[in-house]
């Protein structure tokens, strides 16, 4: 009998980095976000997040509870199977991806709330 394999999911979205994302690309005219990782960092990885106008010919596009997110293509395969959080606390609130592809846990942090490019940073 032959048993067919789902794809990995690309990435998945937390309820609540789907509501903070939301926020990101509410407006007037509709905004795409687009997930790259850099080679930088203590970890050697670093996730940047910008605001794109369309999809890139070889991007991925996730889609879940009405959010849609672009991964760079480059970027896919550090990607896969990836879960994008978002926390608050007291003191600071950041993006956190877990990413069974890494070892140890990078966190991203908001340095703003509306930019033309979002910048996050690893710690």
């Amino acid at each position: 009998m032959y048993r067919s394999r789902l794809p990995k999911a690309a990435m998945t979205l937390t309820p609540a980095a789907v509501n903070k994302l939301r926020q990101f690309v509410e407006g007037p005219e509709p905004k795409l976000i687009r997930v790259a990782v850099k080679n930088k960092g203590c970890a050697g990885l670093s996730y940047v997040l910008e605001y794109a106008k369309e999809k890139g010919k070889f991007d991925e596009m996730i889609t879940q509870d009405g959010v849609t997110v672009l991964i760079e293509s480059k970027s896919l395969f550090k990607m896969l199977g990836s879960e994008m959080d978002y926390v608050e606390d007291k003191i600071s609130s950041k993006f956190v991806f877990n990413n069974p592809n890494v070892k140890e846990s990078l966190i991203i942090i908001a340095a703003r709330k509306k930019l033309d490019t979002l910048r996050f940073y690893t710690l």
